[in-house]
Parts: structure tokens; sequence; C-alpha cells
């Protein structure tokens, strides 16, 4: 949250994507490029890739087929957004695929304890992630950062700088694309990541409706029962834990108002912090943030539409989750 305003005008995209984008739409009309990506080709592409072929535990396919099917028929994606797309989700199956494999060679990934975690709950846009930055930068904290969920293989030391490296890279990436954004959320290699990030190779992650209009995958995973995304964000902790300890991780993401209840069912003894900011306030700097986000990626982003998803989704997780928050002993929030 911060007090940067932005105007429609410095939402778009930098001039060379522009125009790489007329290209891809000039393509559209030919038909070289309307092909729509396929789970199937994407989990073979990632099979090869890291010449691995176990993705563990859980069925993560619905999900990747529901998100493919929204991006293809709803998100009028441009050629950027495409490629971006397609890059975001073979780098998801590769990393299942690493950790994986990693709990098999590494013996203290299993049995890692995760103690007492300390959600930050709160609508999006209302200083959790300041409030993140701050908590952990107590050495007794731990947060993911953005490499190690960008990276999270191996779970040790290994290449680390390297794997810094290249995080530093993607965020600066995204800088370029969208230069406004940084202005909005800070994106850097070394900083606090959100939770979403965790969730993301379950394909049960609304990170994906931050960056695509995907309306359909969201009433998909508005349904679901997220313990297996909840379990999986728990795997990833042990992985990044086998790394550096944590007396107390420090997480946060506005997902975990939707879910309090399978949350906990996961993290049984976890704590929470809750920020506050007026909803109209907050509702509109999110739209902002979205609309931003969403313009990298497609020519056909409409900021009523994003304002109305979000007021329409957040006031029903609220809702949810004020009703769960007050099942829980006022020393846990």
């Amino acid at each position: 949250m911060n007090s940067f305003a932005t105007t429609l005008e410095q939402t778009r995209p930098v001039l060379p994507i522009r125009l790489l984008n007329g290209c891809g739409a000039l393509l559209e009309k030919t038909r070289i490029s309307r092909s729509p990506l396929r789970a199937v080709d994407l989990i073979e592409t990632a099979k090869r890739r890291c010449n691995l072929d176990d993705f563990g535990g859980g069925d993560f396919f619905e999900g990747l087929s529901r998100l493919l099917d929204s991006c293809h028929r709803e998100s009028r994606l441009s050629l950027v957004g495409k490629i971006a797309l397609r890059t975001d989700l073979i780098r998801a199956l590769c990393s299942r695929l690493f950790m994986n494999r990693d709990r098999q060679l590494y013996a203290g990934v299993v049995r890692q304890e995760i103690h007492e975690p300390l959600f930050i709950v709160g609508l999006p846009r209302s200083g959790t992630t300041l409030l993140h930055t701050l908590l952990a930068a107590d050495p007794e904290h731990r947060a993911p950062l953005t490499w190690e969920v960008m990276t999270p293989s191996p779970p040790t030391r290994d290449n680390e700088k390297r794997r810094i490296q290249r995080a530093t890279q993607s965020c600066n990436c995204l800088n370029w694309l969208a230069p406004t954004f940084r202005h909005v959320h800070a994106v850097g290699a070394e900083l606090p990541q959100e939770c979403v990030g965790l969730m993301t190779p379950t394909f049960m992650s609304d990170q994906f409706d931050t960056m695509y209009y995907v309306p359909s995958y969201r009433a998909w995973f508005f349904r679901q029962d997220l313990l297996p995304a909840y379990e999986y964000h728990r795997r990833f902790l042990q992985h990044l834990q086998v790394r550096q300890s944590a007396r107390r991780w420090v997480l946060k993401a506005p997902t975990h108002m939707f879910a309090l209840p399978t949350l906990l069912s996961v993290y049984p003894d976890a704590l929470f912090v809750q920020t506050h900011r007026a909803p109209l306030d907050a509702m509109a700097s999110v739209s902002s943030l979205i609309t931003i986000l969403r313009r990298v990626f497609s020519d056909a982003v409409d900021p009523l539409v994003v304002c109305r998803e979000a007021i329409q989704y957040w006031s029903e997780t609220l809702d949810r989750f004020l009703q769960e928050r007050d099942r829980l002993a006022d020393y846990r929030i």
C-alpha cells in the first residue's frame, strides 16, 4: 500500500511490447498462433526439460486444464501474455518435479516441523506487504523469499548466487514490462514473497487470477476444497527450511481469508495478525494493481470489470473470514 496514484495511460505497456503484441494480433488473424496450450503438452515439456517424470502425489491436472481453458476462452492474451503464461506454467511444473525428487534425495525435508506460523491476513492493499517485510526483519522470523519460491531446488545453498541472479533478471523483466508496477508493489529477488507462489504448483492459486482475466477459473477455484494446496504449501515450507531454519515462519496472502478452516486443518497452531483499511480505498487500490499487471499480458483489459470483480470477490471473502475469525481464541489473532 502506498500513495502513488496511476492513470489509465500509465498502465499501458511500454512501446516495444505494444509493437510486439501488434505483430501477435496479425498472426492471430492469419491463424498462425491460435492453437491453445494443452495441459498434456506442457507436462511432457516439463518432463523432458527436467529429465524427471514423477510429480508426486496430488491431482493438479484439473486445475491446470481449467486454467488453460479459461485463459484460451476468456483472457484475450496478447503475444507477450501467451509467452508469459507458457513460461510460468512450465516453471511451476518443473518446480513440482524437482521438489518431489528432492524430497526423496534429502531425508531432512520430511522431518522438518513447522511451529506456530504467523499468518498476516487482511484485504489486499491494506498494508500486508509492509507488515510482512517488517516482521520478516526480525532474526527470529523467516519469510519465503522471491528467489527461493521461483527456484526452490535444491533445498541447500548450492548455486545460491546464480539462483538469486536468475530471479533478479525475472523481476527486472517485470519492472521493464510494467514500469508503473514497481511504484505500486515492490518486486525483488530477495524480498519476502506471498504464499500464492507456494501454491502455484498445485494450480489452485489466485496468483493466476491477478495476472489474467479468468472468471471461469476463479469461479471453479472459489468452489474448491483447498486442502491439497495448503498441504503443498506446508511441503514447500519444509523444503525451504532445510536450507535455512526458522523459529517462526511469517507468511501472508489475502487468500488465507478465504480458506481459514482449511489453513487451520494443516496448521492447527497458526497465529494471525489482521490488517485493516477502509474497503473503498482497498478496492480502488487493488483494482489499479490488477489493471496494471493484466495489461502486460492482454490488450483488452477493462478497469470497470476489474473493479466489479474485486468488489464481489473480496466482499464474499471478507464475509467468510469474519464468520470464521470469531471462532478463534483471542490470543491467536
